[in-house]
């Protein structure tokens, strides 16, 4: 079974999340508050998936972005924001993110778990 990290300070957002995507296919998910605690969670779980909310408390999504591709450049991240601006998509995806979803909007999802067989 593939594990999915999903990062958000908000638990709301977190469950939904989970949700949705347990509803595509079984999956084991394991959860982060904070970039600080996505990092320790990814480099302990070595997760085959992580979605990543770019506005948290300790450390921001895109640090937690960084610190992640560091340390495993083949890391599948999905960042996540209600602030989907474009200078954030960019700077997203030149870091490594593979995708970028703009809450609450996860009409997309299903495309996105395909991934994970990528």
């Amino acid at each position: 079974m593939k594990t999915v990290l999903i990062a958000d300070d908000s638990k709301f957002m977190r469950n939904y999340l989970k949700r949705k995507l347990q509803q595509q296919r079984p999956l084991t998910i394991v959860e982060a508050t904070n970039g600080r605690e996505a990092i320790d969670i990814y480099k302990l779980t070595k997760p085959d998936m992580v979605f990543l909310d770019i506005t948290m408390p300790t450390v921001n999504g895109l640090t937690a972005l960084r610190k992640i591709i560091e340390f495993d450049s083949k890391a599948k991240v999905i960042m996540c924001s209600a602030m989907g601006t474009q200078s954030n998509i960019i700077e997203a995806l030149q870091l490594g993110a593979i995708d970028f979803i703009v809450k609450p909007n996860f009409n997309n999802l299903i495309y996105v778990i395909e991934k994970l067989d990528t």
